[in-house]
């Protein structure tokens, strides 16, 4: 089965973009050929600006470009893009709520080999808890550049959180996306797997295993974090036996804390929340990695079956 990484996507529906909406510019900190940005530099260097290792000038720059009526689209790797300009982030765009896209590539353990600092597992929770920042985390080819294109229709702030692991494609043309509504794949009522990001495949091949055991699951991709699908995941709550979320972040502040939010107030059930326990990363292969901290299919299909 061919595989693709979110941040080739992401580089390639960039491209496209350029092309349908003038009013798109691209800004790297010096990542253009890992972030693949560089798709985009290649077609319309006079809407591209390299900032160079300034990743607060980035953000900065992008900001001012937004004040223009420009869509900026600002990327780097996830360990810069947010932790090294939060403050810039928070002050500059999610505060006067300015139009601006920040993409993030290499997010989570995954990014293998360069270790823990560069391995974002914050992010997701340092985004949703600003306000007016909408959160994204795609989880193949497809979902990707809808995403990418989608949201330069909307008018505000969005972070898109995007992978150097390689995933099969999971969606086709027929699969209808919106901001803020996760997807359902199939009927199980034995337990709901919540996924986003890169364990979405890793719940899919955990639901093909477990149907062979006659334990019949349903996966759901939460796309998008903020704003969250309240009403699927109450759905899911109330017709399924277990519920379990899978994410390749921290437990804390990330999409199982966000599932718990909406199951505390509307409607009390045990989440079981699968992630990296509140530790940094390690260096390794992604896949060894995944099976370390617990993220993998294996690791899926062992805690249903317990």
């Amino acid at each position: 089965m061919d595989k693709i990484a979110t941040r080739e996507s992401f580089g390639r529906a960039l491209e496209e973009l350029g092309m349908e909406n003038k009013k798109v510019v691209v800004l790297d900190a010096d990542l253009y050929n890992s972030t693949k940005t560089e798709y985009f530099k290649e077609k319309y260097p006079e809407r591209f600006i390299n900032l160079g290792i300034a990743e607060a000038d980035m953000i900065g720059t992008a900001a001012g470009l937004a004040t223009c009526r420009k869509i900026p689209y600002a990327s780097t790797f996830a360990a810069f893009a947010t932790g090294r300009v939060y403050d810039q982030i928070r002050t500059s765009i999610a505060y006067p709520k300015l139009n601006v896209k920040i993409c993030a590539t290499h997010a989570g353990i995954t990014v293998g080999e360069d270790g823990a600092t560069h391995q974002m597992i914050e992010d997701i929770n340092l985004m949703r808890g600003l306000p007016n920042m909408v959160v994204m985390s795609t989880s193949d080819d497809l979902e990707t550049k809808w995403a990418v294109k989608e949201i330069a229709k909307y008018n505000g702030p969005v972070y898109l959180r995007l992978s150097r692991y390689k995933v099969p494609k999971i969606y086709d043309e027929k699969t209808k996306f919106e901001i803020g509504k996760g997807i359902q794949i199939g009927d199980g009522k034995d337990a709901t797997i919540f996924a986003t990001g890169i364990t979405v495949n890793e719940a899919l091949e955990a639901k093909r295993i477990l149907k062979e055991k006659d334990i019949d699951v349903r996966v759901v991709d939460i796309h998008t974090i903020k704003p969250i699908d309240k009403e699927l995941i109450l759905k899911c709550a109330k017709e399924t036996n277990k519920l379990i979320s899978v994410e390749d972040h921290n437990v804390i502040g990330g999409l199982g804390t966000a599932i718990s939010e909406v199951l505390t107030e509307n409607y009390p059930k045990k989440l079981v929340r699968m992630g990296i326990e509140d530790t940094f990363g390690k260096s390794g292969r992604a896949e060894d990695l995944m099976k370390y901290f617990g993220i993998d299919c294996n690791s899926i299909v062992e805690e249903i079956e317990n």
